[in-house]
């Protein structure tokens, strides 16, 4: 059996781990008669053919390292059916290497872009299994994605870090969280942290309740307040605005503010006199070595392909539902965003115990 491999998109720390997954399940059942190949660079390395044969030694140890060690990049799904500068035919390419080698299928890890080229190259005829990776958590059809509470932990830190200079300063602190348009990632570390206002995409946030929250501390005697703020947070009044209008405007406000937590700190500054100050912790969020829970879920997910490849069921994503993995097939969820519900249970308590959202 002859299987390719790659990864792509933004790089979290459960990569190794989830591939690590599939070869060893793949060895325990295949023997001898199993040659693995990495595509380098994601969805690069299989336009351009730039790969390597690997073995079961190449998996060996990799269970808690982060990153991937067959790299990613990048390659935009709207773009795939755009020849390249050299007026190469990426799809065809795609196909063509993936023939060449004669793979019985492809394991693609990656997010919700990724997932869609997974589903473009099922429709052009090729065996896919797809595995969902992201610290978003965004990924439709799957409870949770493997790297999502590795991130958690990384960001919760942060946040956990910066409530004791807070409290020393009586300061308010905002601390930018990734997530990309949804507000999964936002939403767990802000109440794992025990931030103050929590803001998502999915809610979007008026300043007279920013505003309202802080003083209703600083009536308590509460000194300090932790704002966690999504990097997709939104105000009521943008949000309101038609799509064009609304890019236009926040291209604009680009210029003067780097992200919408330094917009919100200028605010809060004006409106309070209170010295506000931002964090972003950014990149950090998709490093390290990767939790336990990760490790525990990639192994599980990496298990279930490699008995999907076995049993011939291509064109699915191997999803974790209700603690169970199960195969999705890819043309139900591709290009599908799982965004946070407003109205779900988690923020009705986190609102019960007194967390502001900003509406």
């Amino acid at each position: 059996m002859k299987i390719g491999m790659l990864t792509s998109g933004g790089d979290c720390q459960a990569l190794n781990a989830a591939m690590r997954g599939v070869v060893k399940g793949l060895e325990e059942i295949c023997g001898d008669d199993l040659e693995i190949y990495g595509f380098l660079n994601g969805y690069k390395g299989l336009i351009y053919g730039d790969y390597r044969k690997l073995t079961g030694a190449d998996f060996s140890g990799i269970l808690t390292r982060g990153g991937t060690i067959l790299g990613s990049s990048r390659q935009p799904f709207k773009l795939m059916r755009v020849p390249d500068e050299n007026g190469l035919d990426k799809v065809e390419a795609m196909k063509s290497n993936y023939k060449k080698l004669g793979l019985d299928c492809i394991v693609i890890l990656g997010g919700n872009g990724t997932q869609k080229t997974a589903n473009l190259l099922r429709e052009e005829g090729l065996n896919v299994i797809h595995l969902p990776k992201t610290i978003d958590n965004d990924i439709y059809g799957t409870d949770i994605t493997f790297g999502f509470y590795s991130a958690v932990n990384v960001a919760s830190q942060a946040i956990d870090c910066i409530h004791t200079t807070a409290a020393s300063h009586n300061r308010v602190f905002i601390v930018e969280v990734m997530g990309h348009k949804v507000g999964w990632l936002t939403l767990y570390a802000g109440v794992a942290s025990g931030a103050d206002i929590i803001l998502l995409p999915e809610i979007p946030y008026e300043d007279d309740k920013i505003i309202e929250a802080i003083q209703r501390r600083h009536q308590q005697g509460k000194g300090f307040t932790i704002l966690a703020v999504a990097e997709g947070a939104i105000s009521k009044d943008d949000a309101a605005l038609p799509k064009k209008e609304r890019k236009e405007k926040l291209a604009k406000e680009a210029k003067k503010w780097p992200s919408v937590s330094y917009k919100i700190a200028d605010m809060i500054t004006e409106r309070t006199g209170s010295e506000a100050r931002v964090t972003v912790p950014g990149h950090t969020q998709r490093g390290g070595s990767p939790c336990p829970y990760d490790r525990i879920l990639c192994t599980r997910l990496g298990s279930a392909a490699a008995k999907a490849i076995v049993d011939g069921k291509f064109g699915n994503m191997v999803a974790m539902i209700n603690g169970e993995t199960k195969l999705v097939p890819l043309s139900d969820v591709a290009g599908k965003l799982k965004m946070v519900d407003p109205d779900c249970k988690m923020i009705k308590e986190a609102k019960r115990i007194g967390i502001s959202f900003g509406d």
